[in-house]
């Protein structure tokens, strides 16, 4: 899945990067330039992924018995979970816009 979201925002950035620049559409704390939406995309996928990896370590720890708790690790694999189901639901709706744009006429 990762993989996939990285090859989304690999691709907003080689052919949308230019036009997504120049809509006008400041990120969040920034007055002058906006954030290229791929920018965007790879933000979100490394979140995803430090909150996997979170969740990793949270497991492991509980496994061994370094000192996590129960509650530690089911909410961390929690957030790692709703995480993905979200990142999940963007792709798929990014693909159903996508398919949506090819099925016009002009």
């Amino acid at each position: 899945m990762i993989e996939t979201l990285n090859a989304i925002a690999a691709a907003a950035s080689t052919s949308g990067a230019a036009s997504s620049a120049g809509s006008g559409i400041a990120a969040p704390g920034e007055s002058g330039s906006p954030a290229p939406f791929a920018d965007l995309l790879t933000d979100a996928v490394g979140q995803v992924n430090a909150l996997d990896s979170q969740a990793e370590t949270a497991v492991q720890g509980l496994m061994t018995g370094t000192g996590v708790d129960v509650h530690q690790a089911m909410i961390a694999t929690e957030k790692a979970s709703m995480a993905f189901e979200l990142a999940l639901a963007v792709r798929n709706k990014a693909v159903q816009a996508y398919e949506q744009v090819i099925g016009m006429q002009f």
